[in-house]
């Protein structure tokens, strides 16, 4: 199989994307399945797919809808339908982490699987013994020119208690000690391309001068101390203010 375009690969405009403990469901372009991927195959006479759901009752596979991604390349669209499905293990279905190194698997599958890996995101709430939280003004990324609790993505190996104390000494310069207090977790997608976010804010108490920070100037303008109720109404990610919600 040579490259093609995905407007000239054929692929229908809605499917249904079936996960099972880390295994999915795939036809070929007839709709027949379950298939698997071949690692590291370049070249195919095949091209595997997510099913629809009319192939899905054909085989009597049935699923509970857990919500649909928007997928857009140029002028195509590809609605993606998340579901589980109501069986048993299914070990002759394919490892979702197998559907990125066979070039046979259309992009519509790869992107959808992609998309359905959470991003972690660890932060902190650094307080002091006034009860007053520290926020920084982002200069970069989506909320540049807002508030924000410090902290930011996790490394790939990382845990989340490492990465708010490593993302707080970049950003502000203090390195901070975790209160052994259980940190609010926080999940969310925002929107219809189905990216799932997963957020980790711990807790710190830190009674310094904010002229003690080294801020990292390109990302951060700012830092300030805020009351619990101030801070939550200045802060705009969904995250903090279900964090800063504990300290109401």
């Amino acid at each position: 199989m040579t490259e093609r375009s995905l407007e000239t690969r054929m692929h229908p405009p809605l499917v249904v994307h079936l996960e099972h403990d880390g295994k999915v469901f795939l036809v070929n372009s007839a709709g027949v399945g379950p298939q698997r991927p071949v690692k590291g195959r370049t070249q195919a006479d095949v091209e595997l797919r997510f099913p629809t759901p009319s192939e899905l009752i054909a085989v009597g596979l049935e699923f509970e809808e857990k919500g649909r991604t928007c997928l857009r390349y140029g002028d195509s669209e590809f609605i993606v339908v998340k579901g589980y499905p109501k069986v048993n293990w299914p070990s002759d279905w394919a490892w979702k982490d197998a559907c990125a190194s066979d070039n046979a698997v259309h992009p519509v599958v790869r992107d959808a699987v992609y998309r359905s890996i959470h991003r972690l995101v660890s932060k902190v709430m650094v307080c002091n013994d006034d009860g007053q939280v520290l926020m920084a003004k982002v200069e970069r990324g989506h909320f540049r020119g807002f508030w924000t609790l410090p902290g930011g993505y996790m490394d790939h190996d990382e845990h989340p208690t490492t990465g708010c104390v490593r993302e707080t000494v970049e950003e502000l310069g203090l390195t901070v000690v975790l209160d052994d207090v259980e940190p609010v977790i926080t999940q969310r997608i925002f929107n219809d391309e189905g990216v799932s976010f997963v957020s980790f804010t711990y807790r710190s108490t830190w009674n310094g001068n904010l002229e003690e920070l080294t801020l990292q100037t390109e990302e951060i303008s700012e830092a300030a101390w805020f009351t619990p109720e101030d801070a939550f109404h200045q802060a705009v990610s969904y995250f903090d203010r279900q964090a800063l919600r504990s300290l109401l």
